[in-house]
């Protein structure tokens, strides 16, 4: 594989031209990881900073990659308290975008809606709270919902997967995606799945904390998915596989910043802004504390090596959708 970034920025410019007559520009925040300690009901001020930035950014939904409330340990949390952590959460982010008119699709982390045994109850309050809270937007797969489900924004089709146990996927996960990806994927000028746990390890001390999954990453590439967007690894890095496939690790909002894998540099507490225009699509990360300030890719490692080679690191404004 070649790694020129010169070779990025040609693919961009010949998938511009291929997708010129998209009429419209979609712009997607991405917040993840924004739980504090286990049990909290409070959350640090830079939640309320990044939501109050958003808002100002007006854009066209917001997508949550999981662990928006701090359950997952022992001894277990009563439903009172679980519940008033959601309490908490939405004062703080479901509401406000409420209020600005702005959608929220959410996915679950291993911190709110653990797959893994012993934490169902966590998981059952999961899929209570959100089952009455549908982002205002069109859906094209709902049945699951909120843990596996489709929407789209514009030309722009979003897949929320159920991804909090490091294991590949069930085999209904898998046929889900595949019928939903077979049956409307064409239709759309960009494919985007987010889920918690990403497919590279992007941050160190949480290496094997990934999906070991051929099969996801192979459904992604004859989809012709633009990017996989993922929470957990408490980094921002966009990088780009072997096969062209774009994955982005969210920075965290709350908890603790890391370091990225196999480098010293650490990152930020940021959120990501996904903007589509014209069938190019711009990846960038606004950092802490008031948000206006991009993080500039040039500080981030230039690869992440993971069991299945290296990611490319991606520069911001010149990342590609997919057209073919």
């Amino acid at each position: 594989m070649k790694t020129d970034m010169s070779l990025w920025f040609g693919v961009a410019a010949v998938l511009l031209c291929g997708l010129a007559g998209q009429a419209r520009a979609e712009t997607i925040a991405v917040i993840t990881d924004l739980n504090g300690s286990y049990g909290s009901t409070r959350y640090h001020a830079r939640v309320d900073a990044a939501v109050a930035a958003i808002v100002e950014l007006q854009p066209d939904v917001v997508l949550s990659a999981g662990d928006m409330v701090a359950g997952q340990r022992q001894p277990l949390l009563s439903r009172e308290q679980v519940r008033a952590m959601w309490t908490s959460f939405h004062q703080h982010v479901t509401d406000p975008l409420a209020a600005a008119g702005i959608p929220l699709a959410v996915t679950p982390g291993n911190h709110d809606g653990s797959a893994y045994p012993g934490f169902a109850a966590e998981r059952e309050i999961f899929v209570d709270e959100w089952s009455t809270r549908r982002p205002a937007v069109e859906f094209v797969a709902a049945d699951a919902y909120p843990l596996n489900y489709a929407v789209a924004v514009g030309k722009v089709l979003i897949i929320g997967l159920d991804v909090t146990t490091v294991s590949p996927l069930p085999t209904a996960q898998r046929e889900f995606l595949e019928a939903v990806l077979a049956e409307h994927g064409e239709r759309f000028d960009i494919r985007i799945v987010f889920c918690h746990l990403p497919l590279w390890p992007f941050a160190q001390g949480r290496e094997t904390e990934i999906l070991r999954d051929s099969r996801f990453a192979q459904q992604l590439v004859a989809h012709d998915v633009a990017m996989l967007v993922s929470g957990h690894h408490h980094v921002f890095y966009p990088g780009i596989d072997d096969n062209g496939v774009l994955h982005v690790s969210a920075g965290v909002l709350g908890g603790n910043i890391r370091r990225f894998s196999g480098s010293d540099i650490k990152s930020e507490f940021s959120f990501v802004l996904i903007e589509i225009d014209n069938g190019v699509v711009s990846v960038s990360a606004r950092a802490a504390p008031e948000f206006e300030r991009q993080i500039d890719s040039g500080h981030l490692p230039r690869q992440i090596a993971g069991p299945d080679g290296k990611l490319q690191r991606y520069d911001l404004g010149a990342v590609a959708g997919s057209a073919r």
